[in-house]
């Protein structure tokens, strides 16, 4: 969980602080620096909200609780964070080029109108979006005990990189491209989104919402088993231990998913995942890649026609 709670975290903060940072540069630039206050208040009002949702969230997710069905409500955090998840990595990374002269623009029209108070709404969203998406993602890695996810060392040392690299990239100390750096942790947030989604089809047919073709389509508790529980059966009833600890394997499924018995629906839904990334991957590469061929295409037929 903390692993997980340190790559989400680090990725929601050092969104909203490079934005923030690329508003408040910007201001500083262009001598509009008595308008940086407007853009903390919007963030600090929407780190306040945030606090609020993750609190609202946490009363509704005790309520289905008390009702019995918080298991129907985890399935369904999975399952949307999955979604979530998958959309901000390419949103990032598809946006993450043109990112600061959107901003730029932004500001550009709020200053030209004297319109302060959207100054602060927009940083507020910004700000609130991310919040909004951790407290859910917290949700769905914890299953629903938001404060621990809150109050580990992952969510701290999270915060702590992502102010860190913010620093490092505003004061041009960071080498690496910002689109390249996107993409590298967006691995991981990809490998932890498929792990929820095989979490929530193991739960739904832990529960008999849906069932399954093969329950088991191989065994490798012998080799991994994915909980120190699952190590201690397989001692007593085999009279040998399996050969990696049961801690590393509820470490990887934490962070990646990992069951050492997998149903037929979990492996197909595992594979089916990487292979729509892939999928999109491909498809937002030609298409970029049209749309970059078509300019110099025209600028070749207005040479050979003067």
């Amino acid at each position: 969980m903390e692993v997980q709670a340190l790559l989400i975290t680090f990725r929601e903060v050092l969104e909203a602080l490079l934005i923030i940072g690329i508003i408040t540069t910007y201001l500083k630039r262009m001598d509009h620096s008595k308008y940086t206050k407007y853009v903390w208040l919007g963030a600090g009002l929407a780190v306040l909200a945030s606090i609020g949702v993750a609190i609202l969230f946490q009363v509704v997710f005790t309520g289905f609780a008390a009702m019995g069905s918080e298991i129907y409500l985890k399935i369904g955090i999975m399952l949307v964070s999955t979604l979530l998840l998958t959309q901000m990595v390419f949103w990032m990374v598809s946006h993450s080029k043109n990112l600061k002269g959107n901003m730029e623009g932004k500001m550009n029209k709020f200053i030209s109108t004297g319109n302060i108070v959207g100054m602060v709404i927009h940083s507020f969203l910004v700000v609130l979006r991310e919040g909004v998406e951790t407290v859910f993602f917290f949700a769905a890695i914890t299953g629903g005990n938001i404060g621990a996810a809150m109050q580990g060392w992952g969510a701290i040392t999270g915060i702590l990189i992502a102010v860190v690299v913010s620093y490092m990239f505003f004061k041009g100390t960071m080498k690496v491209k910002l689109k390249t750096f996107f993409q590298i942790t967006g691995a991981f947030i990809i490998l932890i989104s498929a792990g929820l989604l095989v979490q929530a089809i193991s739960m739904m047919q832990d529960i008999n919402l849906i069932g399954s073709v093969m329950y088991h389509v191989y065994d490798l508790t012998w080799l991994l088993p994915e909980h120190p529980i699952d190590y201690a059966h397989y001692l007593r009833d085999n009279g040998v231990a399996p050969l990696i600890s049961g801690d590393v394997g509820i470490f990887l499924k934490a962070l990646f998913g990992y069951s050492s018995m997998p149903s037929i629906e979990e492996v197909i839904a595992y594979i089916g995942y990487f292979s729509a990334i892939l999928l999109l991957t491909t498809s937002r590469s030609s298409k970029k890649q049209q749309t970059a061929e078509k300019p110099s295409e025209a600028k070749q037929v207005n040479a050979l026609n003067p």
